[in-house]
């Protein structure tokens, strides 16, 4: 399904890009996911468990826009932006050991431990965004400021791949010198979500004309958005995939 949306919105700013007077715009930038959460968010949980941090899922990203002009002034913006990370992370408070009915994880305050318990956390949003952006002072001066806001179509990925705590059915380990300490079976896990969400953002910037048909474009843009679980993380709140992203582009115009 993200490969079809992809491919789509390709295929439009390519024949976008034939209309006249209008702007084809490349941009890098880097993403800070907003990461937030209920109890029972998946954020929430991976970041009170594991080592991972929000910081550690802030990326960079490239993006392509393509804006037909309806007015000096007003223009429609389509606009397809990629963002990709895989973070590998160890359970905090718990050590594992083997034992011939298994692995289990052993609280770390008490025992070193034979192995970490750990996996990984990989997210993918590929946001393709329709937009109405103006620019007060039009489009032809030396700073050209603009501000916009709109909808779109998000197709996200999330896949977790390693072991995992199953802190809903509890051991007790007899303990010549501590007694019965609680203890949890550790499991092997690939749990995959592959889905679609729909979300708005507002953004602001301003373009700097460098060449006759070239700008370069800065820009500030806050994504809300928030994605169901339906299969492998049944239990899980809504996933939140907002964020904001700054980013710097050029812009070539028709």
């Amino acid at each position: 399904m993200k490969k079809a949306g992809i491919a789509l919105v390709l295929s439009l700013l390519v024949l976008c890009g034939t209309a006249a007077a209008n702007t084809l715009s490349l941009k890098i930038g880097y993403f800070f996911p907003k990461a937030e959460g209920g109890p029972d968010s998946l954020w929430t949980i991976e970041f009170d468990q594991m080592s991972f941090q929000k910081s550690d899922y802030a990326q960079s990203t490239l993006g392509f826009a393509y804006d037909y002009f309806l007015t000096r002034e007003l223009s429609f913006e389509i606009s397809l932006d990629t963002y990709n990370k895989n973070k590998s992370g160890f359970y905090v408070d718990y050590v594992g050991y083997e034992f011939t009915e298994g692995d289990f994880a052993f609280p770390a305050e008490l025992y070193q431990g034979a192995f970490s318990v750990a996996h990984t956390l990989n997210l993918s949003i590929t946001p393709v965004q329709f937009s109405i952006k103006i620019a007060p002072l039009g489009r032809r001066n030396k700073i050209v400021p603009y501000l916009g806001a709109g909808g779109g179509i998000y197709f996200w990925t999330v896949y977790l791949r390693g072991d995992i705590v199953d802190f809903s059915d509890e051991y007790f380990y007899e303990d010549e010198d501590l007694g019965d300490v609680p203890v949890y079976p550790i499991y092997p896990a690939q749990l995959r979500e592959e889905r679609t969400a729909f979300g708005y953002h507002g953004f602001a910037g301003f373009k700097v004309p460098v060449a006759h048909r070239i700008t370069v474009d800065v820009q500030f843009r806050y994504n809300s958005v928030k994605g169901n679980f339906k299969e492998a993380f049944l239990g899980f709140e809504k996933f939140d995939l907002g964020g904001y992203t700054i980013s710097a582009g050029i812009n070539y115009w028709f």
